[in-house]
């Protein structure tokens, strides 16, 4: 079943989004050469505790950090640790949430770590972040789930890839519903599988957390011995965007960001709902 918010709840949902986006900033400038991922970690948990809201991450499945640091070739759950330093030309995907009175928030960004980054790698982040706003704006009332898979699927496969070959859409992963939980139904694919059929159509107060995964090779991924990390099978890069989205009456709202999508959607000629915290 698909847990459908009221204005109220967005609103809630929103309160959540804004802290996940103050822990974006946080960890976006912590990201630095010489930096440990578990640095990272803990300029998040400072973040929660300054807001008074609660890691969605730590516990979670017995997830033993409070957000995830994926660097290079791990593309989702990686670990913070004292032991992973980050150095001059890595990259890292960084997922964090946050739950307010109960309401869950849920996103995550690409960083460069320091400078000299080849242009593959950047090309890459871009595609990714771009799908997921592609993604976004096919959010509409009337739209069902499918067209949002669609239009991520259909912006990755149009973009010429560094080298030649395709982009890896990752495929044992993907978006989700959320709310009164980080992970609910319905399950989105960031590609279209025809046996899954259209999906729930888009109404009032469905919430998603789109986030595509695209590498510089496969689509496959392995999980190593901690039973959390998740790596390519052939060891590229890979990058990681999500932001949580409700749908309201007057349109998308992006809860996780800053501007609550405006700028972005702007691009697509899309108006995003009026911000219920502004």
């Amino acid at each position: 079943m698909v847990q459908i918010k009221t204005p109220e709840q967005i609103a809630k949902m929103r309160e959540a989004g804004l802290v996940v986006a103050a822990v974006h900033a946080a960890t976006r400038e912590a990201a630095v050469p010489g930096a440990t991922t578990k640095d990272l970690d803990e300029a998040a948990r400072k973040v929660l505790a300054e807001h008074g809201a609660k890691s969605n991450f730590l516990g979670y499945g017995g997830f033993p950090a409070t957000i995830c640091t994926s660097v290079n070739e791990v593309v989702v759950h990686g670990i913070p640790s004292d032991e992973v330093v980050l150095k001059d030309g890595d990259i890292i995907s960084i997922d964090a949430g946050a739950i307010v009175d109960g309401w869950h928030g849920d996103a995550a960004f690409t960083a460069f770590v320091g400078s000299g980054h080849a242009p593959e790698l950047v090309e890459l982040s871009r595609v990714t972040e771009e799908s997921m706003w592609a993604g976004i704006a096919a959010m509409k009332l009337g739209n069902r789930l499918v067209d949002v898979s669609r239009a991520i699927e259909t912006y990755i496969r149009r973009q010429p890839k560094p080298g030649g070959g395709r982009y890896g859409i990752i495929e044992d992963y993907g978006g989700h519903g959320i709310g009164t939980e980080m992970h609910m139904d319905p399950h989105l694919l960031n590609y279209v599988e025809r046996r899954r059929g259209k999906g729930p159509k888009l109404v009032p107060g469905f919430c998603l957390a789109i986030e595509p995964m695209v590498s510089l090779g496969t689509p496959k991924t392995e999980v190593l011995s901690d039973d959390w990390t998740v790596i390519t099978t052939d060891g590229t890069w890979s990058s990681h965007w999500e932001h949580s989205v409700a749908l309201t009456e007057q349109g998308p709202l992006v809860l996780t960001a800053p501007d609550a999508g405006k700028a972005k959607l702007a691009e697509y000629g899309i108006t995003v709902a009026p911000d219920p915290l502004a």
